[in-house]
């Protein structure tokens, strides 16, 4: 069984920065692809994806401000938040892109 665990969210104020950790469990995690999402009321949005080789994919909302990366030894997949924005409040999941495995979110708030 394939398990996803998100953390790493909490309150900033706008201009701030998190960083999201998706530890994967139950799969060999060097050929997974993975992708963030997040979940407002009424939309879901692909923020960011990186495949097995450490290729990467972002929404045109966060180009410039996220970065996807992958720690293969620790089974770790990041979402490093810079310069955040109101708008970027949501709860953010990870996925196994392709696949019905999610974790369960993790929610970041930020104030403006």
């Amino acid at each position: 069984q394939v398990q996803l665990v998100e953390s790493g969210g909490g309150l900033v104020q706008a201009g701030g920065s998190l960083r999201l950790s998706c530890v994967v469990s139950g799969s060999t995690f060097s050929p997974l692809a993975i992708g963030w999402y997040r979940q407002a009321p009424g939309k879901r949005e692909l923020v960011a994806t990186i495949s097995s080789g450490g290729s990467t994919n972002y929404a045109d909302s966060v180009k410039g401000r996220f970065t996807i990366s992958r720690d293969n030894a620790k089974n770790t997949v990041y979402l490093q938040m810079n310069s955040l924005k109101p708008e970027d409040t949501s709860a953010y999941y990870c996925q196994v892109l392709g696949t019905i495995y999610w974790g369960q979110g993790t929610q970041v708030t930020v104030s403006s």
